[in-house]
């Protein structure tokens, strides 16, 4: 068996692992490289791998950085099936044609950008919405905990992980039937925290030889779920005494609904005053759909409260959800105080970009980050305290209040990643992806700590041998 990480090995965004076994090649999840824009279209454009030579793709959830480049892979000859959750096939379905409707938009923009400012890039597309539409026809839902043939001697099972909806962990059985041998290995995709809202907590796995485990938050503590409420009412108030405009990215899936949830438990209590919420984002009002769909996810406290008594956990009086361009360009021609939750999470692509230039250069506005912020990104410039930000080929300087709140992340810290794994039975060998450096450098002294000895930090494009 040969294990090759062709993304998010020593970085967080662009998940692929390609496994071999039995000449065969199982690509664990496609996703998009998210970060600098250059940097974002080449190492997107390119990969370390013949696509023609996938036999068949198994993805772990729907988040563009784990499932973005699906139709780029269909368009450069993969031609397989696609294995997903239920809840997972019905969000790429529009995750993917999203996608590839930002990215025809920003070329035009940036296209006649291009015409009047020298100097100013604008690279096409990675994928169109035919692509997109054509990657979506390979998709194959499959339940959890249900085991399904992948290719001849591998099988795989799916088992909640907790993050997203139609998250998942992927159990892979590897059979040889010359040497009867086998190995079992497991990919976490992006494993949950316990306790969150909405969803289930992680779901145990069976017994596994082989572990590649995420790391994102590999040497970080999340702040305490149980105030949440308290410091996002406090936020709140705040912007909405000035009269200004909370300005917050969010990742249209998940992410989106999170706040929402929680914003609609504030204006139920009374812990913060009538504000409008505007829900600027065509993408996030289909996913919120896609939720309603699928209750069969959402943990215990979430179906009590809300869906046995017929309530709409992503809805309530003072909120909007907002499709049209000219309903979302109206926004930023009204003033506070007000709420505005827009896509891209890591403020690189989409609607958000305009909410930003048109709001960061006033002291009464503030943006609220709720979710990872990946290297070179423009979220990232704004958590590291940027005086000045590029957007779309323009400069503006930074005189909103920007908050951070890593409560809201939907992936496991250091604490939730050592206890999952501490459970999983006999575990042998483990690789960290899905991390900075830093992350990855200090989780594994963490796992060794704890008795893993194993451990080891793959680089981009690296392949190793396994033995069965």
């Amino acid at each position: 068996m040969k294990i090759q990480f062709a993304g998010a090995a020593g970085e967080v965004t662009g998940s692929k692992h390609v496994v071999t076994f039995n000449n065969k090649k199982i690509l664990l999840d496609c996703g998009m490289f998210q970060g600098h824009r250059k940097d974002e279209f080449t190492k997107n454009k390119e990969f370390p791998f013949d696509p023609k030579e996938i036999d068949s793709v198994i993805l772990s959830h729907a988040h563009i950085d784990h499932s973005g480049i699906l139709p780029l892979l269909v368009k450069e000859g993969f031609n397989g099936p696609i294995y997903c959750t239920h809840a997972t096939r019905d969000l790429c379905n529009y995750m993917l044609a999203d996608s590839a409707y930002i990215q025809e938009r920003e070329y035009e923009y940036l296209k006649k950008k291009a015409e009047k400012k020298k100097g100013l890039e604008a690279p096409e597309p990675l994928y169109t919405f035919a692509d997109a539409e054509k990657a979506l026809t390979l998709l194959h839902a499959v339940s959890y905990e249900q085991s399904f043939v992948v290719e001849d001697g591998i099988v795989a099972s799916f088992y909640d992980a907790g993050h997203i909806l139609g998250s998942s962990l992927i159990h892979l059985i590897l059979y040889d039937k010359k040497t009867k041998k086998r190995k079992r290995l497991c990919f976490t995709g992006d494993l949950g925290r316990r306790g969150l809202p909405i969803l289930r907590d992680p779901q145990p796995i069976p017994p596994t030889d082989i572990l590649i485990t995420e790391a994102t938050y590999g040497n970080r503590l999340h702040a305490a779920l149980q105030t949440v409420d308290e410091d996002l009412a406090v936020i709140v108030n705040k912007v909405c005494e000035a009269g200004g405009k909370l300005i917050i990215p969010a990742f249209a899936l998940e992410r989106t609904q999170e706040v929402v949830y929680h914003l609609n438990i504030l204006n139920k209590n009374k812990k913060i005053p009538p504000v409008p919420v505007y829900v600027d984002s065509p993408l996030a009002g289909n996913v919120t759909e896609v939720f309603r769909g699928h209750p069969e996810c959402f943990d215990k406290e979430t179906y009590k409260e809300f869906i046995q008594h017929g309530d709409n956990p992503f809805g309530f009086s003072d909120l909007t959800y907002t499709r049209s361009v000219d309903e979302s360009k109206a926004l930023n021609e009204r003033s506070g105080p007000m709420i505005i939750i827009s896509a891209s999470g890591m403020c690189e692509h989409g609607r958000i970009l305009h909410h930003l230039k048109n709001n960061l250069e006033d002291r009464r506005n503030a943006v609220l980050i709720v979710g990872y912020q990946a290297a070179n990104t423009l979220g990232r410039k704004l958590v590291d305290g940027a005086k000045s930000v590029n957007i779309l080929g323009d400069s503006y300087k930074v005189k909103a209040g920007v908050y951070v709140m890593d409560a809201f992340s939907g992936h496991a810290d250091r604490s939730d990643l050592l206890d999952y794994i501490g459970r999983i039975k006999d575990l042998k060998k483990i690789f960290l992806v899905h991390g900075e450096e830093k992350q990855l450098s200090s989780f594994k002294k963490a796992l060794a700590h704890n008795g893993h000895d194993d451990v080891h930090i793959p680089s981009h494009g690296e392949e190793v041998e396994i033995d069965l």
